[in-house]
């Protein structure tokens, strides 16, 4: 995918106040600090269209960008920071849930893992959750260039195994040296423009 543009639309937290949701649309979940914004930064070439941060849980909305003006990226609020209170933590969690239960232009998840940690309890009960709920999912493992070609293999099996999903849908990322981006834009591109 050549990005020829890529702009932020608005922040979130009500559906009521949503951009219209004419473009397909894809969103990105994962726990706090697992390099989601970066992940965004990386596919449309921009340093700063999503905010990034070294402290986890800034990411506290649901933020719209379009990009190409025919393409909806959608970066949700990240999970699991231990330091977020516990209110905070179930209003992310509502919010998280009303978008991804309600967006009739939603065609798929980008779910981020890092590829040094196993999934955590909150990474398997929201692939649950997608699942239940019938929804595309395609699983990312950041953070690649931090391991040699061996370990990443051997991470990205035994992350398969534990989630259950064949080890060549995991698909190994960087956003350091861009390893992974061409893979990762096919899959997204293959979900929201399939082919008849």
């Amino acid at each position: 995918m050549k990005v020829t543009s890529a702009e932020f639309i608005k922040s979130a937290v009500d559906p009521f106040y949503y951009p219209d949701d004419s473009l397909p649309e894809v969103a990105f979940v994962g726990r706090s600090n697992v390099g989601k914004s970066s992940l965004i930064n990386t596919l449309v070439n921009r340093k700063k269209l999503a905010k990034t941060s070294n402290t986890p849980g800034r990411t506290q909305l649901v933020n719209f960008f379009v990009i190409n003006k025919n393409l909806s990226f959608v970066d949700l609020p990240g999970y699991g920071y231990a330091r977020v209170p516990i209110s905070v933590k179930k209003g992310w969690q509502a919010m998280v849930e009303r978008y991804l239960e309600g967006r009739q232009s939603l065609r798929l998840v980008v779910m981020i893992l890092d590829i040094r940690r196993e999934p955590s309890e909150n990474d398997s009960l929201l692939i649950q959750w997608l699942r239940s709920n019938h929804i595309e999912i395609v699983f990312v493992l950041t953070k690649a260039d931090k391991f040699s070609r061996g370990q990443v293999n051997i991470s990205r099996r035994k992350i398969g195994e534990h989630l259950g999903v064949p080890y060549d849908e995991l698909v190994p990322f960087s956003a350091q040296t861009r390893y992974g981006r061409d893979n990762l834009w096919r899959v997204i591109e293959g979900a929201c423009y399939p082919v008849p």
